[in-house]
């Protein structure tokens, strides 16, 4: 196995060639993460804008997911449908999206049509589609998938979990917001966000596929050269909660979902994070096999699946973990996740539990570097991170090499997972 993860390391090296440089403009240095791919003329470029997704929607929940929206309704001149058509009509596509620390703008299409997705691209930054009518449509499309969540009670159970951990703060509002706070979102609310969002002082920029990287950073600066600076700014960094709590909610339902999480002590830099992913996968990522799995399912036959793992980012680092089971059984549900968490803290993993993951991680590597967007996507990732390039590589060797007694230790260090608050969806 470990052969064959060098001769497939070797072969990824050869594909991945992504490199970053930069496009000085208005004063400052914009990162451009590129990967040359000629395999198929296909060209795709995002523009990524940092510290501008969720946690920049402030009081208005769900503001980032609606601005984004809106930049999916064409711009203002053409209006949705007469900019939908004219992108149909030459495969290309843009669209946009806001996750929880970026908002992004992405183009995709063929090589020949790279100048002619440019100019739509240009024109959406500069006249979006700023209307009480493109508005009303968002709007309606927004609390309909918020209505038909109502009884999503998986969805339910999430978002209340994340209100225990995160009480007070941004992140304890559900991304896409809730019904009432996108009714009250208005027009000019959209307008400061993109304004204030929007900005080459945010941006980072990244293109991959069959385009000759110095000709498209001419035509990329002209773009940049004309939207407005902005400032940057820093992401601030939320603390889950450390006080174990409770939420039960009674709704109509068929089975108990248990949502639980606690606060986990790692920053986005950490060099431990390896250690943490391989942990997480024994514990409860890993599915059949995984401790929560083997006691909840396999052996007690409350669940037909559990969960676990670890979110680490600028923003925040938690863990959490999920499962449904029967009404009657939510007592001894709960007493087991509570259970096999505080033995794994205690005991640690076993030699075989390491090795049986290494070899996971290791032999599946080469399907996480598939694709050119995939790789692109690591590369923006380490350098998002402030990590060297090609660190991911290095991490590999990292896991590899983890002997038992190291992996404990770190297992054993991270004791406050075992301060877990509670979300509960039951009849």
């Amino acid at each position: 196995m470990i052969k064959l993860f060098s001769i497939l390391l070797i072969l990824g090296q050869i594909i991945m060639a992504a490199t970053i440089q930069h496009i000085e403009t208005n004063g400052i240095k914009i990162p451009i993460i590129f990967e040359d791919d000629k395999r198929l003329p296909i060209v795709s470029m995002k523009f990524v804008f940092t510290n501008s997704g969720r946690i920049a929607d402030n009081d208005n929940a769900g503001l980032a997911k609606m601005s984004a929206r809106i930049m999916g309704e064409g711009t203002k001149k053409f209006g949705s449908n007469a900019f939908a058509e004219a992108l149909e009509a030459k495969a290309i596509n843009i669209s946009a999206s806001a996750g929880t620390e970026t908002f992004n703008i992405e183009l995709e299409c063929l090589k020949e049509e790279f100048d002619e997705g440019l100019k739509y691209f240009d024109a959406l930054l500069k006249d979006p589609n700023f209307s009480d009518k493109a508005l009303q449509k968002v709007k309606t499309t927004t609390i309909g998938s918020l209505s038909s969540k109502a009884n999503d009670f998986d969805y339910v159970a999430s978002n209340e979990l994340k209100s225990l951990l995160f009480k007070g703060s941004v992140l304890a509002n559900p991304s896409n917001g809730t019904i009432q706070s996108v009714t009250n979102i208005k027009l000019q609310n959209i307008e400061e966000f993109i304004s204030k969002h929007i900005v080459s002082s945010k941006l980072i920029v990244v293109i991959g596929g069959d385009v000759d990287l110095a000709d498209a950073k001419k035509k990329i600066s002209k773009i940049i050269d004309a939207m407005p600076k902005g400032e940057s700014s820093i992401v601030k960094n939320y603390k889950a909660s450390s006080k174990a709590q409770e939420s039960i909610l009674k709704e109509d339902t068929q089975q108990a979902y248990i949502y639980f999480g606690s606060p986990f002590n790692m920053k986005v830099s950490d060099e431990d994070y390896y250690k943490a992913k391989i942990a997480t996968f024994i514990l409860g990522a890993g599915g059949f096999g995984s401790r929560l799995m083997e006691e909840i399912r396999v052996k007690r036959g409350l669940a037909y699946s559990a969960y676990a793992k670890v979110h680490v980012s600028e923003s925040n680092s938690y863990f959490s973990g999920y499962l449904q089971t029967k009404l009657d059984s939510l007592d001894e549900a709960k007493k087991t996740v509570n259970a096999v968490i505080k033995e794994f803290v205690k005991e640690g993993v076993t030699q075989d539990e390491l090795e049986q993951t290494k070899k996971f991680m290791l032999g599946s590597e080469p399907l996480r570097v598939e694709t050119m967007n995939q790789r692109l996507s690591r590369t923006f990732m380490e350098y998002y991170k402030g990590q060297e390039l090609g660190y991911t590589k290095k991490e590999l060797e990292l896991i590899k090499d983890l002997k038992l007694k190291d992996l404990n230790e770190f297992i054993k260090i991270h004791k406050e997972i075992l301060k877990l608050s509670f979300a509960i969806v039951t009849k």
